[in-house]
């Protein structure tokens, strides 16, 4: 299982929100570049950005991740505001290793179909539930479809893999996160990274054994120092199994 730091950043601070709410985040004083590279050197495989400015539509970070995707010492995996085909092919084109769909992939599936195609494993779609249903805008709109139909719609695209978050399941509820998205993981053949699910080294452990979850976003447990990544990255290596010994 891939543990995939998560940097999420405003203003360019790094921050973390508390079910989306843009308007009240916890800013962590700490540098983004140098935050990046402290994952790498812990080991990190992959790293996580998220850019709410460009969610909100009120700007974006895209100089400062430029800087990640050149200085962090591991490819990123970007999200935030990626709603036109420019800005996707743009960003790729820039060198980030994968992009997140969440928004666009439900308004104009064809599209996203047609990137995944041009682009395989580079396009990650993100499902974003609450109260059973499919979220869009930054977690402002409900969509119409169901989450298990949304991304029945992708089974034949070459996605890179599928974010899901149970936006609300209780935030002190791991097992609430964790049966939505392991009931959505059943359903799909594309490799599901759980998010929002991990707050210490217990739910690495737990998620780890989940069918078809292969990774999962950890961001606030690492900057309050709740999870060391180092000891994260290691419970989420697989165990082998004992093997019968024939004489």
């Amino acid at each position: 299982m891939i543990v995939f730091p998560t940097i999420e950043l405003q203003g360019g601070k790094c921050v973390s929100l508390t079910r989306g709410r843009l308007d009240e985040p916890s800013i962590w004083h700490v540098d983004p570049l140098r935050t990046a590279q402290g994952f790498t050197a812990a080991g990190a495989q992959w790293i996580h950005v998220t850019d709410l400015d460009a969610v909100a539509g009120t700007g974006d970070n895209g100089a400062l991740i430029e800087t990640l995707i050149h200085g962090a010492g591991a490819p990123i995996q970007l999200g935030g505001g990626l709603r036109t085909r420019h800005r996707i092919e743009d960003w790729i084109d820039r060198g980030v290793g994968r992009v997140v769909l969440g928004t666009l992939a439900v308004q104009d599936p064809a599209l996203v179909q047609e990137l995944a195609l041009r682009y395989p494993d580079q396009i990650v779609l993100a499902v974003d539930i609450y109260q059973g249903k499919l979220m869009t805008e930054g977690w402002r709109q409900t969509g119409a479809m169901q989450p298990a139909d949304f991304v029945a719609a992708y089974d034949s695209s070459p996605l890179a893999g599928v974010i899901v978050t149970d936006i609300d399941a209780d935030i002190g509820d791991g097992d609430g996160h964790l049966g939505v998205i392991s009931g959505l993981a059943q359903s799909t053949r594309h490799p599901v990274i759980a998010r929002g699910t991990v707050r210490g080294s217990d739910d690495i452990s737990r998620l780890k054994y989940v069918p078809n979850i292969s990774g999962t976003l950890v961001g606030r447990a690492l900057f309050a120092k709740d999870l060391d990544l180092g000891e994260a990255l290691a419970l989420a290596q697989p165990v082998p199994e004992p093997k019968a010994e024939f004489r």
